[in-house]
């Protein structure tokens, strides 16, 4: 009898050692689980920079050429049409350093045994081109605009490059990427601090930050418009920053 009772309580202690086992077993590892969740409370925003600019460069390619079937006569009028855009940028006001002349581009359609020989069609076509790369930005501007006036003097351009705009570009981003990361940083905070608010949280240390990629687009929202078609630019960047939350 007496062991009987001996054996009852060795297995009811054994029940309580075993329970108590599991109940501790089950609470820390969802203890350091909340605090694992605690420790690792953040969150993700983006913040956005806008800053409008102007470009300070210009890139124009004036692209003309002759035809004929007397090749010394054909180069004599490539030769005039030169003379004729160089004095029309010399009366611009570009300096030579500003103005760079290419080579001539050769087409002898007779040398081409696909090409189907026709009395009306010229033998010789030769072609070349002139960029202008200048900060004058306005200047460039209006005389791009003018200079089918040359046609009139004789000047041929080329239909491809004749009717393809100035090229504008903005060489500072570097100058202006540090204040716009400010920005866009500070206007992640912002956000941050009105979730942490909702959250009754406070934002703590930065866990994380993607600066993003800078943009450069026309100033006015143009769907799929070049924006070296465009003086004025407006230059973007979207940061994404990751906040602990307290």
């Amino acid at each position: 009898m007496e062991n009987q009772s001996t054996c009852k309580k060795s297995f009811l202690l054994g029940s309580i050692v075993l329970g108590i086992g599991i109940a501790l077993g089950g609470f820390f590892p969802g203890y350091y689980y909340y605090q694992a969740q605690m420790n690792n409370r953040s969150v993700t925003v983006k913040g956005l920079a806008e800053k409008n600019v102007t470009a300070d460069l210009a890139i124009w390619t004036i692209k003309f050429q002759a035809t004929g079937n007397h090749l010394n006569e054909v180069q004599q009028s490539l030769e005039n049409s030169l003379n004729i855009i160089m004095a029309y940028l010399k009366a611009n006001k570009f300096s030579a350093d500003e103005i760079a002349i290419n080579r001539i581009n050769t087409n002898d359609l007779n040398a081409n045994p696909y090409y189907e020989k026709a009395v009306d069609k010229p033998q010789f076509i030769l072609t070349q081109s002139i960029t202008v790369r200048s900060p004058q930005i306005m200047q460039v501007a209006q005389s791009s605009e003018r200079i089918g006036s040359l046609v009139g003097q004789g000047v041929l351009f080329a239909n491809e490059e004749y009717a393809r705009p100035v090229h504008y570009v903005f060489t500072k981003l570097n100058d202006v990427k540090p204040e716009m990361l400010a920005e866009a940083t500070q206007n992640a905070k912002q956000a941050a601090e009105e979730f942490a608010k909702n959250s009754q949280s406070r934002v703590g240390q930065i866990k994380r930050a993607n600066q993003g990629v800078f943009s450069i687009l026309p100033q006015d929202d143009i769907p799929g418009a070049d924006e070296t078609s465009y003086i004025n630019k407006k230059i973007r960047v979207v940061s994404t920053v990751e906040y602990y939350l307290d």
